[in-house]
């Protein structure tokens, strides 16, 4: 292969500077149009531009286009904060939408990069190909493989806004499908010989709950579980799938904790604003995390330090983190009894709640 001509570099480099300030072909989609330029040479995206959370909705500055471009530029791709997923969906919205050919290649070299990606086990790391430290872990912290899966199901059925990449790379997909539920349940956590719910993070090895970030320890995941739950309630109720709901709905309901509440101190509207845990007849909170021993709330500080209360942590992690929330109120209050009706499942209720 021939390389490119310092003139054609030069031109590409312009075009994108162009770009960057909006000056897009008429008809084009500029936020597609950005999403071409910050795809990697794997096939993904990265979930920074220039130490910020990218902004698609923005022009991009013209240092910025001009690192994306750069031929040692980084491959930084990962599945981490929506990123990959949403430009894929995007760009499949958008290539239905103008015809573009160049938006259907992206979408397509993104879902193949979610393919290549996959280990043979079933799971994603949290980004691919720098696997190195927790980047290689089985990821369901802030929802990133199950994202991953949830739009890999709409390609195979051909719903949602990836729905024309169905007959490119539907077969695919509902085969990577098939094997990421296998390991999700899997690693469903049993404690003592009963399932519980999932940690947010695995080894990708040994695929016991693993340590992320400093304060990231192997516990229990109470909001990722959440999103656990819903993807497999969108399932064929196989036997297996359905005692993996009802065990987890059963552990969200002995685990609430009752007549609590989460009050933000300091002025709305300001961030970081602090948060603490206050009495509220009636109302009922969940930690985001649990031990793995006593399966009781783990609040973890800088260092891994564990701290016994919101108030013992340092200012910074307590108000950067969700350390408690109302995940599971809506699917036990609401959608898990739906679910039950829709696939006539209320008998099982009496042994597995």
């Amino acid at each position: 292969m021939k390389r490119p001509t310092r003139a054609w570099q030069a031109a590409l480099l312009v075009a994108g500077l162009l770009a960057a300030h909006g000056a897009f072909a008429a008809g084009a989609d500029p936020v597609a149009e950005r999403m071409l330029q910050a795809q990697t040479a794997s096939g993904g995206w990265p979930k920074h531009l220039d130490g910020k959370a990218i902004d698609y909705a923005k022009p991009f500055e013209a240092a910025a286009v001009a690192a994306l471009a750069a031929a040692d530029r980084a491959d930084d791709a990962t599945i981490d904060n929506d990123a990959t997923t949403r430009e894929i969906a995007h760009l499949s919205q958008a290539w239905r939408m103008h015809g573009d050919a160049r938006y259907r290649d992206a979408a397509v070299r993104g879902v193949d990069y979610l393919l290549a990606a996959q280990y043979a086990n079933g799971g994603w790391p949290q980004f691919h190909p720098d696997r190195s430290s927790y980047r290689g872990q089985v990821t369901f912290n802030d929802d990133a493989m199950t994202q991953v899966v949830g739009l890999l199901q709409d390609i195979a059925e051909g719903e949602g806004a990836v729905a024309s990449l169905q007959p490119l790379r539907g077969e695919a997909a509902a085969n990577a499908v098939e094997r990421a539920l296998a390991l999700i349940l899997d690693l469903q956590v049993r404690i003592d010989g009963t399932p519980t719910i999932w940690a947010a993070q695995y080894d990708e090895t040994t695929l016991q709950p693993a340590t992320a970030r400093s304060y990231e320890l192997p516990s229990l995941a109470t909001a990722e579980s959440v999103t656990i739950v819903r993807l497999l309630m969108r399932q064929p109720p196989s036997p297996r799938i359905v005692d993996a709901i009802e065990h987890a709905a059963r552990w969200f309901d002995a685990h609430d904790l009752e007549d609590t509440a989460i009050e933000r101190v300091g002025t709305a509207g300001q961030r970081p604003r602090a948060v603490r845990l206050i009495a509220r007849p009636g109302s009922t909170v969940w930690a985001r995390f649990y031990d793995l021993q006593r399966q009781q709330p783990l609040l973890v500080d800088r260092g891994g330090t564990i701290v016994a209360s919101l108030e013992d942590m340092s200012a910074e992690r307590r108000t950067g983190y969700a350390w408690y929330g109302v995940w599971p109120q809506a699917l036990l209050a609401r959608d898990l009894r739906k679910w039950r009706q829709r696939h006539a499942l209320e008998g099982r209720q009496a042994d597995n709640p």
